[in-house]
């Protein structure tokens, strides 16, 4: 099939089938802003934490900038700052040591679960010392870590929880919405998240209402009257006009994700039906636990064959894409740490085999069966 329809292009992830549908939708909701002349934490702001909040269960959602400042904030909303060290996953995006280090504090890297690639909770506690402060756990790809474990190491040492489910809006572990577990957890509007803005957005979501204010001082420069600044904050607002398209989006999110499901278990149904393709021996397909209810932000596969498949798809109009290619023990910047190679071996061998396939809602099972195809005769050879 691949090599008799070479011409054909599956894009690793697109949005303009999705803005096509919902263009009238969203002109409506840009023109409502713009005569409504409030720009900045207004209405829409307001209804969207409530939405997001609502679904998550959480008791209060605060629009920040972009995930990366929900990060930042959440962490020193937690009393982290310099000195403290925070454990996390080297297996993520460099926002999420990049914001504990912006804190003042130290990334303390422990290795990823090989079925999961998310955290392993069964070596966090080995990693703890007197300077410990918080974990911080990613909910990688949509699939939801194994926070019963997390939160009871957090209770016996006494250490704040901020979750990372920039990946994972409406995942779910044990039936319990992620987000719901920790001190704070961070969410990422980022155009290719699976709510997506039309540029950078972001929320933090808590149960706590000291929590909460703090957030809310620190995102308008630490000042809860205008002018009169109480502590050091930043300029982390979420944009009006960014949360009226994230509202008039929301309403279709879980159809999204309801086919996101659909189109991973396409995938795998059709990598299983092939004799040639043994999970775990040619490669190793995204592992939902029984405890998890995954959302397929990504659906990524592992081989050894990496870079091979990678260029073999991009030659018969296939698109991937590699999350994420250098873990964070071994990127430049941290360096000072001390880490070398080695150090994290699953994580490693993660960057160098995971490769991810196209997904968005609007994928076709044709276009499905075409990328699955492609694969298997890139096994045939």
């Amino acid at each position: 099939m691949a090599k008799q329809d070479k011409k054909k292009h599956v894009p690793s992830f697109s949005l303009h089938r999705q803005n096509k549908t919902l263009k009238k939708e969203i002109k409506k909701c840009f023109s409502q802003v713009v005569e409504s002349g409030n720009f900045v934490l207004g209405d829409n702001v307001r209804i969207l934490e409530e939405q997001i909040s609502y679904f998550c269960n959480v008791k209060q959602g605060i629009g920040v900038a972009n995930g990366s400042d929900a990060l930042y904030l959440s962490l020193l909303a937690c009393g982290v700052g310099n000195g403290d060290e925070v454990i996390t996953t080297p297996f993520t995006f460099f926002a999420t040591a990049g914001a504990i280090t912006r804190t003042g504090a130290k990334p303390v890297f422990v290795d990823i679960d090989a079925k999961t690639w998310n955290i392993d909770a069964n070596l966090i506690e080995e990693k703890i010392t007197t300077r410990t402060k918080a974990i911080l756990p990613v909910h990688l790809y949509g699939c939801p870590v194994e926070m019963d474990a997390i939160m009871e190491i957090a209770k016996r040492y006494q250490l704040k929880v901020i979750e990372d489910a920039a990946q994972a809006l409406g995942a779910e572990f044990k039936g319990q919405k992620v987000g719901s577990f920790g001190d704070t957890c961070c969410i990422s509007f980022f155009p290719t998240k699976n709510l997506g803005a039309f540029g950078d957005a972001g929320m933090v979501l808590t149960n706590n209402p000291d929590i909460a204010e703090r957030i809310k001082l620190l995102r308008v420069h630490g000042a809860k009257k205008k002018y009169c600044h109480e502590i050091l904050g930043c300029n982390s607002r979420l944009d009006e006009l960014q949360a009226a398209i994230l509202r008039t989006k929301y309403k279709y999110f879980e159809q999204w994700t309801n086919r996101r499901r659909q189109i991973a278990k396409k995938y795998h149904d059709l990598f299983q039906k092939q004799s040639i393709i043994v999970d775990g021996v040619n490669i190793k397909l995204p592992h939902e636990p029984t405890y998890a209810y995954h959302v397929y932000h990504q659906y990524t596969i592992q081989t050894k064959q990496r870079d091979q498949l990678k260029e073999h798809l991009k030659q018969n109009g296939v698109e991937t894409t590699v999350y994420y290619p250098i873990p964070m023990h071994l990127q430049e910047v941290f360096a000072p740490l001390g880490y070398g190679d080695g150090d994290f071996p699953i994580a490693e061998a993660a960057c160098n085999e995971v490769l991810s396939l196209p997904m968005f809602p609007e994928l076709t099972d044709k276009e499905v069966g075409y990328v699955v195809q492609s694969i298997i005769d890139f096994f045939s050879k």
